[in-house]
């Protein structure tokens, strides 16, 4: 049976892309599979990942630990359907054509996975509503 090329092809951006958007990454990787393609970077990339995200993830059954944040390139956004940043302010191009959506979240840099959870959960919920939107979404 062939596989089918991705419906959409999504990138989460937030300045350190060690948090928010890498939570954002795995809920969507999780949820929608290979239907969507997964992209996530960062203005000014961590060193590595935060541990509070990596925990708060782990304890709904998603595994980030094998990510590492990556510096955020005009190319990425051109080979993205929808650009979503997460507090990266105008660091991030603007390409026609695009789909752009602004999430206001916590950031969870310096918490604790108590104070994460929260964060992770408004993110599944905002992810939720954007894998519906992409599967209503028309052809392109």
């Amino acid at each position: 049976m062939p596989t089918t090329a991705p419906v959409a092809s999504v990138l989460f951006v937030c300045v350190h892309n060690a948090g928010r958007s890498q939570m954002a990454a795995g809920f969507l990787s999780h949820l929608a599979g290979d239907r969507i393609e997964v992209r996530s970077a960062g203005s000014l990339p961590a060193e590595q990942v935060n541990p509070a995200a990596v925990e708060a993830m782990k304890e709904v059954g998603i595994d980030i630990s094998h990510q590492a944040p990556k510096v955020l390139t005009t190319e990425a956004v051109q080979a993205s359907d929808y650009v979503i940043t997460m507090g990266c302010g105008d660091a991030c191009p603007i390409f026609p054509g695009k789909k752009y959506l602004d999430w206001a979240l916590d950031d969870p840099a310096g918490k604790g996975v108590e104070a994460v959870r929260p964060i992770r959960d408004e993110i599944r919920s905002r992810i939720e509503s954007l894998i519906a939107e992409i599967d209503v979404r028309p052809e392109s």
